[in-house]
């Protein structure tokens, strides 16, 4: 007989696991495809999260849920101002900027590494170094915690062309294969921290809704 979901458990509105009162922000991009078959766990239809159109707010019959489909960058903020209970949010983003959110669940998806790349010839000599990356912060307080002083450019995308063109000594940014790196003739020079994605939950929602969100953590964590 098969397990039942914790959808199927619900008794209503007065439930103490009722979960209909609950709003999760989502990332759009490919990590949809591995959270849908985790919220499948607690009864959401995967359907839900991976249909292809262009409704930014999606609510999941099965359970009540409601998903709110954003930019990655953005999920914490809803989270932290309340419009979101929960969200999914790369560790990149909490590490960059400063949040007031709990993190209570690593999932162990989007995995990948933040690192210090550059071309393979080039030593880095120039005082300040000057580094082009999406992330300034987390840039800053890698080389000032190995006692250098660093000239922070911030760029969005093809970050790669920045030592190529001289633009920068060196590039921060995450990397998967490291397959972008190797095409554009950079190398990892220094691994500066481990990524994934996590939980964050919004304090006083995490609170109020302690009954409804703690079986949606339990079943995120599980491998």
């Amino acid at each position: 007989m098969p397990k039942a979901s914790l959808a199927s458990k619900k008794s209503g509105p007065s439930s103490s696991t009722d979960m209909s009162r609950v709003v999760i922000a989502v990332p759009k991009g490919r990590v949809l495809k591995d959270l849908a078959a985790r919220f499948a766990r607690v009864g959401v239809d995967p359907k839900t999260l991976l249909s292809d159109d262009r409704r930014l707010v999606r609510e999941d019959k099965n359970t009540g849920l409601s998903f709110l489909l954003l930019k990655p960058d953005d999920v914490p903020t809803y989270v932290e101002y309340g419009a979101a209970d929960l969200g999914i949010v790369g560790r990149d983003v909490l590490l960059e900027r400063e949040y007031d959110l709990y993190a209570p669940v690593d999932l162990g998806i989007g995995v990948c590494r933040m690192v210090v790349a550059g071309t393979p010839e080039k030593r880095a000599t120039r005082e300040p170094l000057r580094v082009a990356t999406k992330y300034p912060n987390i840039a800053t307080r890698h080389f000032l915690s190995r006692g250098m002083s660093v000239e922070t450019i911030y760029v969005q995308g093809s970050v790669e062309l920045a030592p190529i063109t001289g633009l920068a000594d060196v590039i921060v940014d995450l990397v998967e294969s490291g397959e972008t790196l190797r095409q554009n003739g950079l190398v990892v020079k220094e691994h500066v921290c481990d990524v994934s994605s996590v939980v964050v939950a919004n304090r006083v929602g995490m609170k109020l809704k302690r009954q409804s969100i703690r079986p949606l953590l339990e079943a995120l964590a599980l491998t």
